[in-house]
């Protein structure tokens, strides 16, 4: 039986404990896109083309992982599975435009940014966390998809932004909050998938996993 294993092409500790729930640890290899660099939002105003931006950033990510196992960092007579994905915080301005919140910048402005994002966008408000991955067997057509989760935040926690900032756990994190850790006590709602919005859809990921493992039979 030929070796299997399951390439995350991600840097975040967050998808590889996610993605081995789903599939065996010992098989999961991490090896991220050689660069960090990628498509921003700006200019794109609709659902939509959010949508296709995050799918596009998840492809890139999916094809760099791909070259670097054709150009040597395959692993002789195993079968590579690759999974990347890429996950946006989607919230609405005052005129219903759809807005990217990315990572808090990690400069002097850190905190202000992540109290006005709570106060302007998060806080009493639902917004959308949308993950699009791509997925391929061996060098097999990608399969990708993006998912979204409505999530609701409650309106009475405006005093616990500045206790959520010393935590430090807004740090790095898409929309300044992490919904698997401290960052919990501001929901009220989650509509659909939660690990989406932690950074990887395990339902439809795992469908995919299914699909690969019926044809191996």
């Amino acid at each position: 039986m030929t070796a299997t294993e399951f390439v995350l092409g991600s840097r975040s500790p967050r998808r590889r404990e996610l993605l081995s729930l789903i599939v065996p640890a010992n098989e999961i290899r991490v090896l991220p896109p050689v660069s960090a660099a990628e498509p921003g939002f700006a200019g794109i105003t609709t659902y939509q083309g959010i949508q296709s931006q995050l799918q596009l950033i998840a492809r890139q990510k999916h094809d760099d992982v791909r070259q670097q196992l054709a150009n040597g960092a395959g692993r002789s007579g195993v079968r590579s599975r690759v999974v990347a994905a890429d996950t946006a915080i989607v919230v609405q301005d005052r005129t219903r435009t759809p807005i990217v919140l990315g990572k808090p910048p990690e400069d002097s402005t850190y905190s202000d940014t992540v109290r006005f994002w709570f106060s302007e966008y998060l806080i009493g408000k639902c917004h959308l966390a949308i993950t699009a991955f791509c997925a391929s067997e061996d060098n097999q057509r990608p399969v990708c998809h993006s998912v979204e989760t409505r999530v609701t935040f409650r309106s009475d926690v405006g005093d616990w932004v500045d206790w959520y900032l010393e935590t430090g756990e807004p740090k790095d994190k898409a929309g300044g909050y992490a919904i698997q850790g401290a960052g919990s006590v501001f929901v009220a709602e989650v509509d659909g998938s939660l690990s989406n919005v932690v950074g990887l859809p395990l339902a439809e990921l795992r469908s995919v996993v299914e699909n690969w493992n019926q044809d191996d039979h």
